[in-house]
């Protein structure tokens, strides 16, 4: 399994960076796990094959590529972009964003090929099956109807959070888990904002320090994604004083992999 969390901001020489506005984690090339710079960061290859995604929740920093996605694609797609969510997330996108005055609403348009966007409804703890891998849903703590995931390809598994704040039936079913292979948990206000960040449903440093405490499964490294690229330095720095073992910042660009 290999896994990118794509690009969505820029330095002062005009090259992507480490910070990060938008969610979207790209795994196999094939299945997108949010839609935030879908449309941006994207290479050619991963243009081709991506007809999936998975949605943790409908905000828009995890939406925002996704309509741009449909449109750059509209001529040429021999089959549907396929947005697996929530009931929840997929009702807003349908009465927020693809609602004929933000974006046209694609569900009800067609190309040459006929229909090039669907919705799937997915439930907690529902095991979906997108190409070769297998996501579980699990209800996280956002403020919004939100999910984190277990992805499977094979015996090969990673966890990954999505947006969260103290949450207990993510690690409940990590736990249970016998062959992580990493997880990925956010963690996106430093320690000064943590009115902010608990009002956002967010975490900080010291509250991650004890969410990571209720994981008691078998060790494997722990990844920070989704942290506010105002704070990246001071969450990064306050993240390295914690000096947990196997915990480190996702990198943005880099491509992982685990087998």
């Amino acid at each position: 399994m290999k896994i990118q969390l794509l690009p969505s901001s820029f330095g002062a020489s005009g090259a992507a960076s480490g910070r990060q506005h938008l969610s979207c984690v790209v795994i196999d090339n094939c299945v997108a796990l949010d839609a935030g710079s879908l449309a941006f960061a994207t290479s050619k290859a991963q243009k081709k094959q991506i007809r999936d995604v998975v949605l943790t929740h409908a905000h828009l920093d995890h939406i925002a590529g996704l309509p741009l996605f449909i449109d750059d694609l509209f001529e040429t797609l021999t089959e549907p972009i396929i947005v697996h969510a929530s009931e929840t997330a997929i009702e807003t996108l349908k009465q927020n964003v693809f609602n004929g005055k933000i974006y046209p609403n694609f569900a009800e348009l067609e190309n040459k090929n006929g229909t090039v966007l669907k919705f799937h409804p997915i439930k907690n703890g529902e095991n979906l099956v997108v190409k070769h891998l297998t996501f579980k849903a699990v209800a996280v703590n956002h403020g919004v109807a939100s999910h984190g995931y277990i992805i499977s390809e094979g015996a090969t598994k990673i966890a990954v959070s999505g947006d969260t704040a103290e949450t207990v039936e993510f690690w409940l079913n990590l736990n249970k888990e016998k062959t992580l292979r990493a997880i990925l948990i956010e963690c996106a206000f430093p320690d000064e904002l943590e009115k902010l960040a608990r009002a956002a449903h967010h975490l900080t440093p010291k509250r991650l320090r004890a969410e990571i405490k209720k994981y008691t499964g078998a060790p494997c490294p722990f990844f920070v994604f989704n942290i506010k690229p105002a704070y990246f330095q001071a969450v990064s720095r306050q993240i390295e004083a914690l000096k947990i073992e196997n915990l480190r910042i996702l990198e943005v660009g880099k491509i992982y992999e685990w087998n």
